[in-house]
């Protein structure tokens, strides 16, 4: 049996935190979150996915976190809640805590700035100069913080997290190893044959419960501020170009790239690898496939997708030379049309 964080709840503890209703035993005992395939005693199980719901008769976990209209299709106790899948990951939080930091600067780190009684800094990490570190946050080994950032409290950067000059990292966020904040736009005007550099001069602003993942860059501004609003998730490998402004609870999925001075509004979600042009708006509670190539704004809330379909590869060239095609095609028709009036 995989080991989770060590930790034991009974189901009245967990719903004591967390809310919802309780039936069976409140005292039965939980050391795991599992699948609902593979849970057995000491786990609970949930289920969201209802092509699973068949399996509510043979599971053999101790619990299961369940919708109300499914809770006399599991025999065991049970909590009830509206949605089972945000409940479950609450549940992994409980039982598997993230280690407090030790609230001790390593020897090997330099220190430019004073940092608060309470915070933990690892080895070999840098602090520049007018730096403003919050109460609670954990700097883990190799960072480098640059003169006059800012970091929220309470938040976690993993090992080798740089944090360019005058940039700013909100509250209970999560930057994973590796990420950039603030490195430069990629900004160059045209003379003759050469590229003269743009100064980038403006700042990185992320605001509170942010989540960034492993090697994501995000370029600083031009002018004006990049901008990453409160509850925003950011997987790994994701590029965010100078002057974006990604709207508040928005979600980028791995190996997007988002170009220059584009806005997104509220909850958006782009799958990954996407690709999304400069200079465009998108509107709130858009939803990009994955693999979709953006090159206008969108205006209108909805699903977006512009990726082609698998298929054998022979048939996919067949396709493309249709799709080649389409605009000679579209020609005849217009021709044929004229003629017919």
């Amino acid at each position: 049996m995989p080991v989770q964080g060590g930790l034991t709840l009974t189901l009245a503890e967990i719903a004591a935190q967390l809310g919802g209703d309780v039936l069976g035993d409140a005292q039965t005992r939980i050391a795991r979150v599992a699948p609902i395939g593979t849970a057995g005693e000491g786990d609970i199980a949930f289920l969201a996915n209802p092509k699973f719901r068949k399996e509510l008769q043979t599971c053999k976990a101790s619990a299961m976190i369940l919708r109300p209209d499914v809770a006399d299709e599991f025999a065991g106790a049970r909590i009830l809640t509206a949605n089972p899948y945000a409940y479950y990951a609450r549940v992994v939080s409980l039982l598997n805590p993230v280690a407090a930091g030790s609230g001790s600067v390593h020897p090997s780190a330099v220190l430019e700035s004073v940092v608060p009684a309470g915070v933990s800094v690892g080895p070999n990490t840098h602090i520049g100069k007018d730096v403003v570190i919050g109460d609670g946050v954990v700097i883990h080994a190799g960072c480098v913080i640059g003169d006059g950032a800012e970091i929220g409290a309470g938040t976690l950067l993993y090992p080798n997290v740089i944090v360019y000059h005058r940039c700013q990292v909100g509250a209970r966020c999560i930057v994973h190893a590796g990420a950039v904040i603030g490195a430069d736009g990629f900004g160059f005007a045209p003379d003759g044959q050469d590229w003269v550099k743009i100064p980038q001069v403006g700042r990185v602003v992320i605001g509170d419960d942010v989540e960034i993942g492993a090697n994501t860059t995000i370029d600083r501004g031009a002018l004006d501020d990049t901008v990453v609003e409160d509850g925003c998730k950011i997987d790994n490998l994701v590029h965010i170009g100078h002057n974006c402004r990604i709207g508040r609870n928005s979600v980028i999925a791995g190996c997007a790239g988002i170009a220059g001075s584009t806005v997104f509004g509220e909850h958006c979600i782009v799958g990954g690898a996407a690709m999304v042009s400069g200079h465009l708006n998108i509107v709130g509670g858009t939803i990009i496939s994955g693999g979709t190539t953006v090159m206008k704004s969108i205006l209108k809330p909805g699903v977006y997708t512009s990726n082609f379909p698998l298929d054998t590869h022979e048939e996919w060239l067949r396709n493309a030379s249709h799709i080649r095609r389409l605009a000679k095609l579209a020609e005849r028709v217009q021709e044929l049309e004229k003629k017919l009036k």
